[in-house]
């Protein structure tokens, strides 16, 4: 076990070394975001397998046996996660991320009770991060996650990144954790959403795709703008846009270096996206038939221009 502490002033690191003390426990001596703090606690390991696991997720019994079974069992998978439950494990928190070809993200499944829910899924969207294994040599193989994105969206990054290196996701719903998880975090929350969902479009949208959902994403930039008003973090949702534009020059090397290790064709990337907006978190986007079928008449017609 690695303990990678941002510079936390919480008594995390004696509290590890009182509960774990064969834990190994980096100091970062700063808050380097997650994706950095990460990326060091990878570098520090020497497993073939590496699993993050955010602080406030706890894994249920048998849950390393159950994490490992898929590199165990061969199944070829880049990257996958096990069964994330909340509330003591009576809800989902994700049985795998879902991405919009928007770009938007969420989690999968978030809210619904565990039992009678279904848990053999499909190849999910992006892997979360709160629960996210992958083999050493596929990470460092496509750079590990993205430090400079600070917060959110890293786990959608790196899941759209081993796509298109032609990389399979997965879940293994018999490894659980449970998350204390909270979506609300202030308005601040918003800024680095936004940002890093542009950036994630950026950096991993093949040139074919990224031409195709300009409209679409012209549409969802004056839809979130009336949002963000009501919502009350306009100021967030400016600053974001700031953020993309100061970082673009960036953004452009970067998806240059990205797009270079691209197998797949862009029409088999787009059809991993999904049309609807179907999150609890989307309140009246979520039930409208109108933009439901709206958005999957484009998805449609998305898929056949480029030859899905």
């Amino acid at each position: 076990m690695i303990v990678v502490d941002n510079a936390s002033d919480d008594g995390t690191d004696e509290a590890v070394r009182e509960l774990a003390p064969a834990a190994r426990v980096i100091e970062t001596g700063a808050n380097l975001g997650f994706g950095s703090a990460s990326n060091r606690g990878a570098a520090a390991s020497t497993g073939e397998l590496l699993l993050f696991l955010n602080p406030d997720a706890r894994p249920e019994a048998g849950f390393r046996e159950e994490i490992e079974r898929p590199l165990a069992d061969g199944r070829g998978w880049a990257a996958w996660q096990g069964l994330v439950t909340a509330e003591g494990g009576r809800v989902l928190n994700t049985r795998g991320g879902v991405v919009h070809f928007t770009g938007i993200a969420w989690a999968g499944g978030a809210g619904e009770r565990v039992a009678g829910s279904r848990q053999q899924v499909e190849e999910p969207g992006f892997v979360s991060g709160a629960c996210f294994a992958i083999p050493r040599e596929r990470f460092e193989s496509v750079g590990g996650f993205a430090e400079d994105f600070f917060l959110y969206h890293e786990d959608v990054d790196l899941s759209l990144r081993l796509r298109l290196a032609g990389g399979r996701l997965g879940v293994e719903p018999a490894a659980r954790a449970d998350h204390d998880y909270e979506f609300a975090k202030g308005p601040g929350k918003w800024r680095w959403l936004e940002r890093n969902r542009w950036a994630t479009i950026i950096r991993t949208y093949p040139t074919p795709l990224l031409v195709a959902v300009l409209p679409a994403l012209a549409a969802t930039e004056a839809a979130l703008v009336a949002v963000a008003l009501a919502g009350g973090w306009l100021p967030q949702k400016a600053a974001a846009w700031g953020d993309g534009l100061r970082e673009l020059p960036r953004l452009i090397r970067q998806r240059c270096a990205i797009q270079r290790t691209r197998t797949v064709g862009a029409g088999q990337f787009a059809a991993s996206l999904g049309a609807d907006l179907d999150s609890t978190y989307l309140g009246a986007a979520a039930r409208s038939r109108i933009l439901r079928s709206v958005l999957r008449a484009y998805r449609r017609a998305l898929l056949a221009l480029l030859g899905a």
